[in-house]
């Protein structure tokens, strides 16, 4: 049988380029070499598409970009094509793939916007379609669609920039609603970037200025105490697996972007340290809400056990791949090893094509 040619996608003009990095890495490092043959495509944080043929080494230092053997790249949108278009000094040509693994998280590759692409190019994409990434990614949006279907979430208030005539106004409506403590967080951005911790007004207003950097809309959520817990959803349709769950207890105040990425020091537990039956209904929960949002291939779903209920934080479209990403160590827990999820990561995209 021919190989099945796929093209990974990595990098990224987003906040989180250089965690895409380091999950890229290793998915091209445990992709099964007897099954795929890879062409690497990196994208700059300027959002410059290249077609890369150095080592794998190179990408996860960021190094990649200075291969002299790099030249633009762009995925053809027309659906004759299915493929790559290199453009070299002297020549262009095309590269056909059978499937696009987008290995991107954030803005500019998690949340929709490849996914539109790979739908008008007519290629399979790993992992969530586009509207269900863009539901998925705003978080104000999750809220709505999760509140329909009767899933718990954090009490919030939305808050758009175009609406911020009075910053003092704006704090006490949020002070009346959510009282204190509350976290502050860019209703359009992944791994925490931007989010930050309120205990007072002067603090919420420094964090709603850090979290409008990043986007029109925030999120402000109330304090919710409980124990983090993650699950990994995996399928397609009503075919699901939903791992054994895993806890995170933050080295920080939070799990933020370095407790998450560059401390290191964080504790994963799996399974959580939670009943037999919140385990269940954990899981029963995860699988709802990846149905209500219309996900597909895979899915992170992140929740707060408390003492009295579980309450869902966010789904998480193209969860971190690095060596210490909660997703693949979930799926290896369930007897799926880094290869064998990523074949099936590629086959449960390429079903019915």
């Amino acid at each position: 049988m021919a190989k099945q040619k796929i093209a990974v996608l990595f990098g990224g003009a987003s906040s989180e380029h250089e965690i895409s990095l380091l999950s890229a890495y290793s998915v091209l490092t445990n992709i099964p070499k007897e099954k795929y043959d890879v062409l690497c495509v990196g994208i700059t944080k300027k959002g410059h598409w290249m077609y890369y043929p150095g080592e794998y080494e190179n990408i996860k230092t960021g190094e990649w970009e200075n291969d002299p053997d790099c030249c633009t790249a762009v995925l053809s949108p027309d659906a004759v094509h299915k493929g790559i278009i290199v453009i070299g000094d002297n020549d262009v040509y095309l590269r056909k793939v059978d499937a696009v693994f987008p290995v991107l998280h954030g803005a500019n590759g998690e949340d929709g916007t490849v996914q539109g692409m790979c739908q008008l190019a007519g290629l399979p994409c790993v992992g969530c379609d586009m509207t269900s990434s863009a539901v998925c990614m705003d978080k104000s949006i999750t809220h709505t669609v999760l509140e329909a279907a009767g899933i718990k979430t954090a009490d919030y208030r939305l808050i758009c920039r175009e609406s911020l005539g009075d910053m003092d106004k704006a704090c006490e409506d949020i002070e009346n609603a959510l009282g204190y403590p509350v976290y502050v967080k860019p209703s359009s951005a992944g791994s925490s970037v931007g989010v930050s911790r309120a205990e007072n007004r002067g603090e919420l207003k420094e964090g709603l200025k850090v979290a409008f950097a990043h986007g029109h809309k925030v999120l402000v959520e109330r304090e919710v105490i409980g124990r983090e817990v993650e699950c990994a959803v995996l399928g397609n349709g009503v075919q699901l697996l939903a791992s054994v769950p895993g806890q995170i207890t933050p080295a920080e105040k939070f799990y933020d972007y370095d407790a998450k990425y560059k401390l290191g020091t964080s504790v994963l537990d799996i399974p959580a340290k939670i009943t037999d039956d919140e385990m269940h209904r954990l899981r029963d929960i995860a699988k709802r809400a990846y149905r209500a949002c219309g996900c597909g291939g895979l899915a992170r779903v992140d929740f707060f056990v408390t003492e009295n209920d579980i309450i869902l934080n966010e789904i998480n479209t193209m969860p971190g791949f690095t060596p210490i990403s909660m997703y693949p160590k979930l799926m290896e827990n369930m007897g799926i090893p880094y290869p064998a999820l990523l074949d099936r990561l590629i086959q449960l995209a390429t079903e019915g094509n």
